[in-house]
């Protein structure tokens, strides 16, 4: 699969959010009570030396270029890593990864209040829908404190989406990782040994995998996005939610109901109109330019800024 065309790239997205489902399944089949902190800090470990082979995509001559932008980015990712993993282990794995896909419309907020993008009639339709969406599978009698940390995850990935904006664009991926991953290991070992749990090899499988199968999907994504433009085939990362449902009803016995359903469809379904209503516009600008290339070459599909946020803050 070389993601060099539309259907190789779009199965390249429902593996890769496979991948991503089995990394919060690690974290899952850890009990409630566990060392989130130790959890924290083997994460951060692990993911930088899975990071040290790509250290010639790193930027020697500038290594902590951004370095303010970094640290608040870094820090930003420690909260949601912290929230997902009490979100993970208290909720049904669908209803903690529906809530991670309101995510999207916190950016689309984000954007209008950081950088004054107007949103679209369609884009205040899927705001509203997906609040509406949280409430009616989260449902205010079943409120706790799982349900706000997967709600501090999806507010973390979208800041962290929204911040990725600012950095230096000649940054490769491998390198924001490293300096977000570098930036929060003082605090994460910190937090570690305040929190004083005995090692746990239970948390360093977790940490492990979660960190092994998340790479893997980082993968596909770029793999993915490489040579196909993003709008016509984002739509695929929304088949994460549909491996959500079947592994937690293979793995942990949890049936959805129909809150879940009927929220989860108001979460995704505005998104999805947005992906092809960007697809036809993008059909009808390649439409024409292919009718004036007598004149002027065709653009080649670059990687977006889009992609590169996907790659670097979809998943925790």
């Amino acid at each position: 699969m070389s993601g060099k065309t539309i259907n190789s790239a779009i199965l390249l997205l429902i593996i890769g959010n496979a991948l991503a489902l089995i990394s919060d399944v690690f974290i899952k089949f850890l009990e409630e009570g566990a060392p989130v902190f130790q959890y924290a800090l083997m994460r951060c470990v692990i993911t930088l030396l899975v990071l040290l082979p790509f250290w010639r995509q790193i930027n020697t001559s500038k290594p902590f270029e951004g370095a303010g932008l970094h640290f608040v980015r870094g820090h930003v990712h420690l909260v949601g890593i912290i929230c997902m993993v009490y979100a993970l282990i208290a909720l049904p794995l669908a209803t903690a990864n529906a809530v991670f896909y309101v995510a999207p419309i916190l950016v689309m907020v984000l954007s209008v209040i950081f950088f004054g993008e107007r949103l679209t009639r369609l884009s205040l339709a899927a705001v509203i829908s997906g609040f509406a969406g949280i409430l009616v599978i989260l449902r205010p009698v079943d409120f706790s404190w799982a349900a706000l940390g997967a709600l501090g995850s999806a507010a973390a990935l979208a800041i962290n989406a929204v911040l990725v904006r600012k950095l230096p664009r000649q940054q490769s991926t491998a390198h924001k990782l490293f300096l977000n991953y570098l930036m929060i290991l003082p605090l994460c070992l910190a937090l570690a040994l305040w929190e004083g749990a005995v090692w746990s090899n239970a948390v360093f499988i977790s940490a492990v995998g979660s960190s092994v199968f998340i790479l893997a999907y980082n993968v596909c994504v770029l793999l993915a996005y490489k040579h196909v433009d993003a709008n016509q085939v984002t739509s695929a990362e929304y088949t994460g939610l549909i491996w959500a449902v079947i592994i937690g009803w293979l793995f942990f016995a949890e049936v959805p109901d129909l809150w879940f359903l009927a929220g989860s469809a108001m979460i995704v379904a505005p998104l999805l109109m947005i992906g092809l209503q960007q697809r036809r516009i993008r059909l009808r600008a390649t439409n024409h330019e292919l009718g004036d290339t007598r004149y002027h070459a065709a653009p080649a599909v670059a990687e977006t800024d889009a992609v590169k946020q996907s790659a670097d803050a979809r998943k925790m």
